[in-house]
């Protein structure tokens, strides 16, 4: 895509993973542009309504979540982006006091998924979140990720795959009323 010097437009740069013939495209973000920022920030908001406003991308924060050591994912539809899904490798959390709860922090083995949102219209429709999800983990296990971690609601990891392992629960999560669960799920092996 482009950038001019200037930095008056700035695309983002992106590899189509899956597409469908119905206008739906998985992407792997290898740089972000601000031709897709306002985009995000919007979605971003469906995140705020659960997590707080830390979970909300900002021009200040969002290169944070965004950039090569990252593992960023968007959905589109129709050219619109309707979710994202970021993972993190572990250690990139290691001053935060509820990583270490982790006994694989250190290991470069875990993915932590940072944030994982579809547009409410879109979730239950057409199997978009089911597809990102899963695009994003055989992607992790392609870059060697034993393990994929993340906090949601108490009571969500239960619904994930029968290994999955409540690590923690935190009753207060970053000034939230409502507790979260740290999860640790093993990946299983690529079949070759």
């Amino acid at each position: 895509m482009e950038q001019l010097t200037l930095g008056i437009i700035e695309k983002s740069k992106v590899k189509v993973i899956a597409s469908s013939a119905y206008g739906f495209s998985v992407e792997l973000v290898e740089h972000v542009g601000k031709d897709d920022h306002a985009q995000l920030f919007g979605v971003s908001e469906e995140m705020v309504a659960i997590f707080g406003p830390q979970a909300r991308l900002t021009r200040k924060n969002i290169h944070k979540f965004f950039n090569e050591n990252t593992l960023p994912f968007i959905a589109r539809y129709k050219g619109i982006i309707i979710g994202y899904i970021i993972g993190v490798p572990l250690e990139y959390f290691k001053n935060e006091s509820w990583s270490h709860v982790d006994v694989n922090l250190g290991k470069e083995n875990t993915i932590y998924t940072y944030a994982f949102v579809v547009r409410s219209k879109f979730r239950k429709k057409g199997g978009y979140a089911k597809t990102i999800k899963k695009i994003y983990i055989n992607w992790a296990k392609k870059r060697g990720y034993k393990y994929i971690t993340g906090h949601v609601k108490q009571g969500i990891a239960s619904q994930f795959t029968k290994d999955t392992e409540i690590v923690k629960i935190f009753n207060s999560w970053y000034g939230l009323s409502t507790p979260f669960e740290y999860y640790r799920r093993p990946l299983k092996p690529l079949r070759l």
